[in-house]
């Protein structure tokens, strides 16, 4: 006589050898799509300021990114394209902060201190401000959230009216 325990314990809880075959076949499925979908955003190519089509502007920022926190000073630069594409970045000598770039249908930010990415397909989301405000100064209306003001000598700021992250600089004309 054979023993055989393992199948009659499979058995006991509704498994048969047909069903462990389909419940692998389900798991090999579910493991290709879930590992394919860890870039579901392509990665945008390297913007190039130099080709035609660019208006590059640059200036200084103090963010500050709550209403507790220390404000941090450096330089910025946002490029516009005209076909909608926006390029920003924020450094603090000797390295970049933070780089955003916004296309018609895509957005990424990297944060390089941290060495975090972000990126998505469709409008940029309302809770990040490096975004907003690469909209905001190339002349798109923020969300409610939050509130863009020009002052005088061509300065401008950026406020989140709910977390308290504030923006504030000039850019060359």
């Amino acid at each position: 006589m054979t023993r055989q325990p393992a199948l009659w314990r499979l058995r006991t809880i509704g498994l048969n050898s047909r069903n462990l075959s389909q419940l692998r076949a389900l798991v090999w499925l579910v493991s290709v799509i879930g590992c394919g979908a860890c870039r579901t955003v392509p990665p945008l190519a390297p913007a190039n300021l130099s080709e035609p089509g660019w208006t590059i502007r640059e200036g200084q920022a103090v963010w500050r990114p709550n209403v507790k926190a220390p404000e941090i000073a450096g330089e910025l630069l946002v490029a516009t394209h005209r076909n909608g594409e926006t390029y920003l970045q924020f450094t603090k000598s000797p390295l970049p902060f933070v780089v955003a770039r916004i296309t018609t249908n895509h957005w990424h930010i990297e944060f390089v201190t941290d060495d975090r990415e972000f990126s998505g397909r469709g409008q940029a989301p309302s809770q990040i401000g490096w975004l907003q405000l690469a909209k905001s100064v190339s002349g798109t209306a923020p969300p409610a959230r939050w509130h863009w003001e020009k002052l005088p000598d061509d300065r401008w700021r950026l406020e989140n009216r709910i977390s308290g992250e504030r923006f504030e600089g000039f850019l060359t004309p």
